[in-house]
């Protein structure tokens, strides 16, 4: 069961769940601490804002928040004060817990940072690495059907629950190519709703998720795509 506390210090705020986090400190919210300790275990793909490392316990993934598009060119990772709650960190933390407690596939939640900056603040969030999977984006070609079929099925498990992804897209997606797991990653902005997700949405949500495929290979998105729809299910 998952359980937060927080802790504070001079313009910094930690949301940890007493578990898996009991001993954290501001430091583990820096690579450089862990890499010191010989716990650096390497980078995941995306901004290059995200590491795997050792914890005491088990692997985790330390991610910075960082802005994307033309205002992360200005802004980067500075984002407008508006109060604890409604940081993204707080509400990612708080949305991960109420998805890991629906026995949905996802990572589980281990600590937030918030550090103020005046009215802007900085933000980090550790959660537990998942074992032995990898980007769909980076096997997608090699994957058989069924491993396929299974992408369909676990997104309509989290639109069945309520949860729109806003950023659903083949590096979000990760599988376990021994097992066909498949989870989701990276909620940041992501919503859930109390009842499930209606159609129009369950639409966007796959057509997000086929555009993301065109931009990995045009010719073969159609036919990817039709088998995830296909095992989804109806929603048109």
């Amino acid at each position: 069961m998952i359980k937060f506390q927080e802790k504070q210090g001079s313009g910094y705020r930690i949301l940890y769940d007493v578990s898996t986090a009991s001993q954290i400190e501001k430091a583990w919210f820096t690579p450089q601490y862990w890499e010191q300790r010989g716990l650096l275990l390497g980078g995941a793909p995306g901004r290059g804002t995200s590491c795997f490392v050792q914890g005491p316990q088990q692997q985790l993934v330390l991610r910075h928040y960082h802005r994307g598009g033309l205002i992360g060119r200005v802004l980067k990772d500075l984002y407008l004060w508006t109060g604890l709650s409604r940081t993204r960190p707080w509400q990612e933390m708080h949305l991960l817990a109420e998805l890991w407690r629906l026995g949905l596939p996802v990572p589980m939640p281990v600590a937030a940072q918030v550090v103020r900056k005046g009215v802007w603040y900085q933000a980090d969030l550790i959660t537990a690495r998942l074992p032995d999977v990898v980007p769909l984006a980076e096997v997608i070609s090699e994957l058989p059907v069924v491993a396929l079929q299974q992408v369909g099925k676990t997104i309509r498990r989290f639109h069945q629950a309520g949860l729109y992804h806003v950023d659903l897209n083949p590096r979000n997606i990760v599988v376990n190519p021994i097992t066909e797991e498949v989870f989701l990653l990276d909620f940041d902005r992501c919503r859930l709703f109390k009842t499930a997700l209606d159609p129009l949405r369950c639409r966007a949500n796959l057509n997000r998720l086929h555009r993301a495929l065109v931009k990995l290979d045009a010719d073969k998105a159609d036919q990817w795509s039709q088998v995830i729809v296909d095992a989804y299910g109806a929603v048109w």
